[in-house]
């Protein structure tokens, strides 16, 4: 009896304990799902990355900088002076901003459709020296759509029929405003008031009557 006893214990011990088991791997999914639930929300709403800037339009030319000699002589053509407001459309790495404040004194605007390149020009502008950043601002505008109205000079890097796209805009600028473009005239429509070579390059000048 004591043997038989003994053996039953043992039986009820072990299935007790296989129970014990049973419940807790039966509550375990339970008290994860719930913490699992609890942590959604949370999840749900973490902000998703950002992402980088895009243009606000595909440009309307591949970006080719102008060289820094041919940036002189338009900024010269111009008789660009420390009282004027130079606005470069089409701005690029900002070299023409920057040198219209670097070596004429002038306040200067860079306007540029593609982000990039107004990274690259505040890039430039933070190695530019003391009292030029003060001058100068890039702006991440689309060139049609911009305020001009401040301008007294203009400076272009464009192609023909952008340049003339751009001359019912130009020409509502307030009279004695220059105009220079590198490369490109505005067509017969009309001619430049003069004209330069710079080492095989051309630059066209134009006044706002």
């Amino acid at each position: 009896m004591w043997l038989m006893s003994k053996s039953r214990t043992v039986v009820l011990g072990v299935a007790f304990a296989l129970a014990a088991c049973t419940s807790t791997s039966a509550s375990k999914p339970a008290a994860t799902e719930s913490t699992a639930a609890a942590a959604a929300p949370a999840s749900a709403q973490a902000p998703a990355p950002a992402n980088p800037q895009a243009p606000l339009r595909d440009p309307d030319v591949i970006y080719v900088p102008t060289p820094q000699n041919v940036v002189d002589a338009m900024l010269k053509m111009a008789n660009v002076t420390a009282s004027d407001v130079v606005y470069d459309l089409g701005s690029g790495d900002g070299r023409i901003p920057i040198t219209a404040a670097q070596k004429h004194g002038a306040r200067a605007v860079g306007i540029d459709i593609n982000p990039q390149r107004i990274k690259e020009a505040n890039e430039n502008l933070a190695k530019a020296g003391a009292g030029v950043a003060d001058k100068v601002t890039f702006l991440n505008q689309d060139l049609f759509e911009t305020d001009l109205s401040q301008a007294t000079v203009i400076t272009l890097y464009l192609l023909p029929s952008l340049n003339q796209k751009l001359m019912p805009k130009l020409k509502q600028l307030k009279p004695g405003t220059r105009i220079v473009s590198h490369s490109f005239d505005m067509g017969t429509a009309w001619p430049p008031e003069k004209t330069e070579d710079v080492q095989g390059r051309v630059i066209y000048y134009w006044t706002i009557k």
